[in-house]
This record gives structure tokens, C-alpha cells and sequence, in this order.
């Protein structure tokens, strides 16, 4: 049984697993210059598997920094059509404790200043995004969250991404409480968009590390954000094993059910396209460009 390659972003320690087979480091050049660092691509569960830090191996790239497009295309480009995002965040809601994990389906951006689209500079589309995770993929992850120690899994939740690397002021915190957030982070936009415009299925699962600072009694203590950072690795590990394990035993849909999102969403003229922006979208848009 043949599966799609899945692609994860996330820490280091996520494919510091010994479970992790057939281990190989790929380096690659992209359109958009170098991805955050190379990937560790292997056998997980008899699943083909293909980890990208996020930050870079020695966390040296701020969330604003890093190079989206590229870990992306880089991504697409040895055959993910899955993508899974783990990255850590804060709690909004009461409900939603220190050390849970939430799979997320809804977005609000309060980002500035990221190369956010794969469009531009000669080509003009607009994809839809009014679902940013793709449903399919995101009940997958949610049966191998399930599989995990964790001591809770929420299904669904609005995350609000700012552009760090300070935290909330409290003000901000309530704001985004009124907003109806659940959950505060730095990493998932532009990343969600671009999986969608590059016709990738994104899920995303936030472990939870703090309850940002909305709350009088409490604040947002680095050194207790580690902690839980730390004990969270295990469960990173856990659902990315399981994920990988359903990849491997199960008839999962091939291409993703995202293949065809940009279908109708490039007006520029194909004729009119520039070159060397032709070169660069081929990967994503081939069929749609020829």
C-alpha cells in the first residue's frame, strides 16, 4: 500500500525519535531561497516522512523571519502533500489548560511585513480561505491526537497569530479574548495560506504552554513556558508517530483533497506571465499554466 509523503513542521525534537528509520538529510534551493533548514526525511511507522524545523535546528530564525514560502515549496517539492504544523502557544480560554493540545480550524491574522502569497510580481490570484485546515487531513490528526497521553484534545479552535517575539501586552490578551481566540502563537500564518495556495492539506496542532497573560493572577514566565515546551515533546513525538502509523495502514486520499484549490484563482493571462514567476509557480500550477 503506497501513501503520500507527509510533511512535518515543527521543533527538533519532533524527529529526534529513535523509531525514526532510514534517516537522510536534504538540502534544497527553492525559488524563494533556502527553507529554514534542511530536512530529515526517513521511515516512521513504515510511513515516508519528511521533518522541517521551523526555527532552524538551533533556533535561529524569530517567527517573523522565517522563510515560509520556501519551507513550503521546498516541502511540495519532494512530494508532501500533507502537511501537519506542531508548534506551541498560549491559552485565551479558560478552558483550554497548560499541557492540552488544540487542533485548530480557524485563523485571524495580526501579522505585518511577511511575504504572505506565492502571487505577485507579474501574477495576480486569490484562493479561497474561508476553511483554512482541511477538514479531511484534520480528523486524521485529530484520531492519532486522541491515541496521545495528552490530558486533553479540543477538536476545533481559533488561533490568532501576532508577530512576537514579545508576547501580549495584557491589553492585547483580552482583546483577543473578545475576539473569540482560543489561543495565541506566532508561527501559523503565513504558513496556513501557503499550503493552501500551493494545493497542500494543512492541519495544525497547538500544544498549549501557558495562559498568556489575560489573566490578573497570572503571567507569561519564560522559564515555566520551557518547562511545558519540554514536556511537550513527548507528545509532539507521540501524535506524530500515530499520524504516520494511519498514513501507513490506511488507503489515504491521493492527491489531497486540496489538489484543485487555485484551480480557477490566477486572472493574469498565462501569457502574460513573467518567466522567471512561471519557473517559480510550475511546481504548484503547472496544469493550470500550460
Amino acid at each position: 500500500m503506497s501513501s503520500p509523503m507527509l510533511g512535518i513542521i515543527g521543533g527538533s525534537g519532533l524527529y529526534e525519535m529513535p523509531d525514526l528509520e532510514h534517516r537522510e538529510t536534504v538540502e534544497l534551493q527553492t525559488p524563494y531561497g533556502l527553507p529554514s533548514d534542511d530536512i530529515t526525511k526517513g521511515m516512521l511507522q513504515g510511513q515516508a516522512i519528511a521533518f522541517l524545523p521551523r526555527h532552524g535546528k538551533n533556533h535561529q530564525h524569530l517567527p517573523a523571519e522565517v522563510p515560509y514560502r520556501a519551507n513550503l515549496w521546498a516541502l511540495k517539492s519532494m512530494g508532501c502533500d500533507y502537511v501537519l504544523s506542531v508548534s506551541a502557544g498560549g491559552s485565551l480560554q479558560e478552558h483550554i489548560a497548560p499541557g492540552e493540545l488544540v487542533l485548530v480550524d480557524q485563523y485571524i491574522d495580526r501579522t505585518s511585513g511577511r511575504a504572505k502569497t506565492y502571487f505577485g510580481e507579474g501574477v495576480v490570484g486569490h484562493v479561497p480561505f474561508a476553511d483554512p485546515i482541511c477538514p479531511y487531513f484534520h480528523g486524521l490528526a485529530l484520531r492519532a491526537a486522541q491515541d496521545t497521553d495528552v490530558p486533553s484534545v479540543h477538536q476545533k479552535g481559533t488561533y490568532i497569530c501576532i508577530d512576537g517575539p514579545t508576547f501580549s501586552t495584557r491589553a492585547e490578551s483580552r482583546l483577543f479574548r473578545q475576539w473569540g481566540a482560543d489561543c495565541v502563537g506566532m508561527t501559523n500564518l503565513p504558513e496556513a495560506r501557503l499550503a493552501r495556495e500551493a494545493e497542500m492539506s494543512y492541519a495544525s496542532a497547538i500544544l498549549i504552554t501557558d495562559w498568556d497573560c489575560w489573566k490578573d493572577r497570572d503571567d507569561v514566565e519564560i522559564e515555566a513556558i520551557m518547562q511545558v515546551l519540554r514536556d511537550n515533546v513527548k507528545t509532539g513525538q507521540q501524535l506524530v508517530r500515530n499520524l504516520a502509523g494511519i498514513f501507513a495502514t490506511e488507503e489515504v486520499q491521493h492527491p489531497s483533497p486540496q489538489q484543485g484549490a487555485a484551480k480557477f484563482s490566477i486572472v493574469t493571462q498565462k501569457e502574460s506571465i513573467p518567466s522567471e514567476r512561471r519557473k517559480a509557480l510550475e511546481l504548484f500550477y503547472r496544469t493550470y499554466l500550460n
